[in-house]
Protein backbone atom coordinates (compact mmCIF):
# COMPACT_ATOMS: atom_id res chain seq x y z
CA UNK A 1 0.00 0.00 0.00
CA UNK A 2 1.42 3.32 -0.86
CA UNK A 3 1.57 6.10 1.86
CA UNK A 4 0.83 9.77 0.69
CA UNK A 5 1.05 12.49 3.14
CA UNK A 6 -1.59 15.76 2.49
CA UNK A 7 -0.49 18.90 2.70
CA UNK A 8 -2.55 21.46 3.54
CA UNK A 9 -2.32 24.86 1.93
CA UNK A 10 -2.08 27.61 4.73
CA UNK A 11 -1.40 31.40 4.33
CA UNK A 12 0.00 33.49 7.46
CA UNK A 13 -1.21 37.31 6.97
CA UNK A 14 0.68 39.55 10.04
CA UNK A 15 -0.57 42.62 10.46
CA UNK A 16 2.70 44.50 11.16
CA UNK A 17 1.28 47.36 12.92
CA UNK A 18 -0.04 45.21 15.39
CA UNK A 19 2.74 43.12 15.98
CA UNK A 20 4.93 46.35 16.61
CA UNK A 21 7.10 46.20 13.82
CA UNK A 22 5.56 48.58 11.29
CA UNK A 23 7.38 48.31 7.59
CA UNK A 24 6.88 50.72 4.65
CA UNK A 25 6.00 49.37 1.16
CA UNK A 26 6.51 51.07 -2.34
CA UNK A 27 6.05 50.07 -5.58
CA UNK A 28 8.89 50.61 -8.21
CA UNK A 29 8.86 51.07 -11.67
CA UNK A 30 11.53 50.74 -13.74
CA UNK A 31 12.26 51.67 -17.35
CA UNK A 32 15.00 49.40 -18.73
CA UNK A 33 17.77 49.53 -21.49
CA UNK A 34 18.22 45.88 -22.31
CA UNK A 35 21.67 44.73 -23.30
CA UNK A 36 22.34 42.91 -26.73
CA UNK A 37 21.85 38.94 -25.99
CA UNK A 38 20.08 39.19 -22.83
CA UNK A 39 16.76 39.83 -22.05
CA UNK A 40 14.47 41.11 -18.87
CA UNK A 41 15.35 37.85 -17.20
CA UNK A 42 18.86 39.21 -16.67
CA UNK A 43 18.31 42.31 -14.80
CA UNK A 44 15.21 40.85 -13.19
CA UNK A 45 17.28 38.13 -11.73
CA UNK A 46 19.43 40.34 -10.41
CA UNK A 47 17.43 42.80 -8.88
CA UNK A 48 15.24 39.98 -7.41
CA UNK A 49 18.64 39.05 -5.37
CA UNK A 50 18.59 42.18 -2.75
CA UNK A 51 16.40 41.10 0.19
CA UNK A 52 14.45 44.34 0.32
CA UNK A 53 12.78 42.91 -3.10
CA UNK A 54 9.57 41.39 -2.18
CA UNK A 55 8.52 41.33 -5.62
CA UNK A 56 10.05 41.53 -9.67
CA UNK A 57 7.17 41.62 -12.32
CA UNK A 58 7.64 42.16 -15.89
CA UNK A 59 4.46 44.25 -16.95
CA UNK A 60 3.50 46.02 -20.19
CA UNK A 61 2.64 50.29 -20.44
CA UNK A 62 5.35 53.06 -20.13
CA UNK A 63 7.89 51.00 -17.79
CA UNK A 64 9.02 47.44 -18.21
CA UNK A 65 9.66 46.24 -14.20
CA UNK A 66 7.32 46.37 -11.20
CA UNK A 67 9.01 46.19 -7.82
CA UNK A 68 7.41 45.68 -4.73
CA UNK A 69 10.19 46.52 -1.90
CA UNK A 70 9.74 46.70 2.10
CA UNK A 71 11.78 48.88 4.24
CA UNK A 72 11.59 49.91 7.96
CA UNK A 73 10.74 54.10 6.21
CA UNK A 74 10.03 56.02 3.40
CA UNK A 75 13.98 57.13 3.85
CA UNK A 76 15.41 53.80 3.71
CA UNK A 77 13.10 52.99 0.69
CA UNK A 78 14.12 55.85 -0.90
CA UNK A 79 17.65 55.15 -0.29
CA UNK A 80 17.59 51.52 -1.27
CA UNK A 81 16.05 52.65 -4.98
CA UNK A 82 18.73 55.45 -5.37
CA UNK A 83 21.87 53.21 -4.41
CA UNK A 84 20.97 50.07 -5.31
CA UNK A 85 18.20 50.26 -8.18
CA UNK A 86 19.25 53.51 -10.16
CA UNK A 87 22.64 53.03 -10.36
CA UNK A 88 22.27 49.66 -11.90
CA UNK A 89 23.75 50.03 -15.58
CA UNK A 90 20.45 48.99 -17.23
CA UNK A 91 17.90 50.80 -15.48
CA UNK A 92 17.40 54.13 -17.33
CA UNK A 93 14.50 55.50 -15.02
CA UNK A 94 12.75 55.00 -11.88
CA UNK A 95 9.20 56.03 -10.22
CA UNK A 96 8.43 55.32 -7.00
CA UNK A 97 4.98 54.99 -5.08
CA UNK A 98 4.64 54.69 -1.39
CA UNK A 99 1.91 52.30 -0.35
CA UNK A 100 -0.20 53.97 1.88
CA UNK A 101 -2.67 51.84 3.02
CA UNK A 102 -3.20 47.72 1.86
CA UNK A 103 -6.98 46.81 1.74
CA UNK A 104 -7.13 43.37 -0.23
CA UNK A 105 -4.01 41.24 -0.50
CA UNK A 106 -4.04 37.76 -1.74
CA UNK A 107 -7.07 37.66 -1.39
CA UNK A 108 -7.56 38.28 2.03
CA UNK A 109 -9.57 41.74 3.08
CA UNK A 110 -7.09 43.28 5.25
CA UNK A 111 -9.37 46.22 7.14
CA UNK A 112 -11.97 45.92 9.34
CA UNK A 113 -14.95 47.84 9.71
CA UNK A 114 -15.30 50.48 12.04
CA UNK A 115 -16.52 50.27 14.97
CA UNK A 116 -19.72 52.53 16.68
CA UNK A 117 -18.56 54.26 19.99
CA UNK A 118 -22.36 54.95 20.70
CA UNK A 119 -23.74 52.68 23.44
CA UNK A 120 -26.56 50.32 22.22
CA UNK A 121 -30.18 52.42 23.47
CA UNK A 122 -33.55 50.41 24.29
CA UNK A 123 -36.52 51.79 24.34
Amino acid sequence: MEKRELSVNTRLVIDWEKAGEEYVYAIIELKVALRSRTGYDAIAERIAKFSEVVSVRLISGDHDLSLTVRGKSMKDVAFFVAEKIATLEQVQGTVTHFVLRTYKQDGDILFEKERSERLPVSP
